[in-house]
């Protein structure tokens, strides 16, 4: 028995959940999401103690893998319409900058041009200063992929550190070949 799986998930006030043609609809305050169910799993929702129950039908190998994977996408669905999730980005360099024009993230990073990355319209981007992105959501997968794609478009290099990191992200240094002399 998959230990994350067998731990049902608590529903807070204020959060429907509900089944709908094999999806599970989670709906919150700040938003509603939907996710398709594997046919190897089964959730069911309690309202006495309000939480979601996953279980599985065998103990097939799939089986056994989805089961705490819809467990843990379930409460990341309640998280998600709670509270919502937040990633950082921290620009490093000498005239490395960013900014936000309407749905577009403007990002001079050391290349000729200046990047120009659409944000998606299910999370929002918003930079406190410019070397610094804050982006918000209340879908996790949307949330990390989003930030590791602008993340991917200048990876920190580990001679003078100059890129995008995560914040608090400890990138490590190289000694230069000067070291060797």
């Amino acid at each position: 028995m998959s230990r994350i799986g067998k731990n049902p998930v608590p529903v807070p006030k204020g959060v429907k959940v509900s089944l709908s043609g094999g999806a599970l609809v989670v709906e919150g305050p700040l938003g509603k999401l939907e996710h398709r169910l594997h046919p190897a799993v089964r959730v069911q929702v309690d309202d006495s103690p309000a939480q979601i129950v996953v279980t599985r039908d065998g103990d097939g190998r799939t089986a056994r893998a989805v089961h705490g994977l819809t467990r843990a996408l379930a409460a990341n669905m309640v998280e998600g319409v709670t509270k919502g999730y937040e990633k950082r980005l921290e620009i490093v360099g000498v005239g490395y900058l960013a900014a936000v024009q309407k749905n577009v993230l403007q990002l001079r990073v050391g290349f000729a041009n200046e990047l120009q990355v659409p944000i998606p319209s299910n999370i929002t981007v918003a930079c406190p200063d410019q070397t610094h992105v804050s982006i918000k959501g209340i879908d996790k997968q949307a949330v990390g992929q989003f930030a590791a794609e602008v993340r991917a478009l200048r990876k920190p290099e580990p001679y003078k550190g100059k890129g995008i990191r995560y914040e608090n992200e400890h990138v490590r240094r190289k000694a230069g070949k000067a070291v060797t002399k």
